[in-house]
């Protein structure tokens, strides 16, 4: 397992996404293994906080910008959300992560939810770019310490798509709902400093990680028991139902627009305007 990293130290596991030549982008591997290290800590005995980080100088720059062009040039793809799990994921039910009665995640949906459900607090350290899937990869967090400088967009409608990883989910209910639309319709990115007034992160500083380890240390130090409780009693502000109702919303619209004559326009019209010198 290379495309991320877990070193675990005195209940705390520090989880690096290991791609930094490609600014942590996300291709199929780094989806399985954020899915098989999310699960596998789920179970560890004696886990007290995760910190979630990119090595490099990006936490996490998005989907793999092949995937896009494979689509352009008539090759299969499909995007991370609907593609169903491979052999080396954990099934979709049976896990307790993502065992809800008529409930099947796509693999990006997984690759996020995965450290929501965690019993033990999850703080993402964000540096750089949080664009695309890589700003959903945050908002599974419980906590976000992001550079002031840092990007942060969700840019799928740049490529004719919607967010794929629960983003329009999760983002309304931190942002609210008119906020969550402007970013999501526009694909405007914001720095960390306007993340922090907006809602979609919880504050600036120099050094995320190294900030996020010393909160993680912090809570480690805390009654597991009372620790774990405030996270699920808090958790339970956010109607659960209504949530999985939407996941199931933008899993089928993603089988339905991927491939579209629209989509397909606007993703050629992007990578056109990627390429002018």
């Amino acid at each position: 397992m290379d495309r991320v990293l877990c070193r675990l130290e005195d209940g705390v596991a520090d989880v690096r996404l290991n791609r930094p030549g490609k600014l942590n982008a996300l291709d199929d591997t780094m989806f399985a293994e954020l899915i098989e290290v999310g699960e596998r800590l789920r179970h560890e005995p004696g886990l007290r906080a995760i910190v979630l980080s990119g090595e490099g100088r990006a936490f996490c720059a998005g989907l793999d910008r092949a995937a896009f062009q494979a689509q352009a040039d008539d090759r299969p793809w499909r995007p991370a959300a609907v593609r169903d799990a491979d052999a080396g994921d954990p099934p979709a039910s049976g896990t307790g992560a993502f065992d809800v009665p008529g409930l099947h995640l796509g693999r990006g949906q997984k690759a996020v939810w995965v450290w929501q459900v965690h019993e033990v607090p999850v703080i993402a350290a964000v540096q750089g770019f949080a664009l695309g899937g890589g700003l959903q990869l945050a908002l599974g967090a419980d906590i976000r310490l992001v550079t002031p400088d840092a990007r942060m967009g969700v840019l799928e409608m740049g490529w004719g798509l919607t967010p794929d990883m629960c983003g329009t989910q999760i983002l309304p209910r931190l942002v609210g709902l008119d906020i969550a639309k402007e970013l999501t319709l526009t694909a405007r990115q914001v720095t960390g400093e306007e993340a922090v007034r907006i809602g979609l992160a919880t504050r600036t500083c120099a050094d995320p990680r190294e900030e996020a380890l010393s909160i993680a240390a912090q809570i480690a130090g805390r009654n597991p028991d009372a620790v774990r409780a405030a996270k699920s009693m808090l958790n339970r502000a956010w109607d659960d139902q209504a949530m999985m109702a939407g996941f199931r919303a933008e899993r089928a619209f993603m089988e339905q627009n991927v491939g579209s004559p629209h989509q397909r326009e606007a993703l050629r019209a992007k990578l056109h305007r990627a390429a002018r010198p």
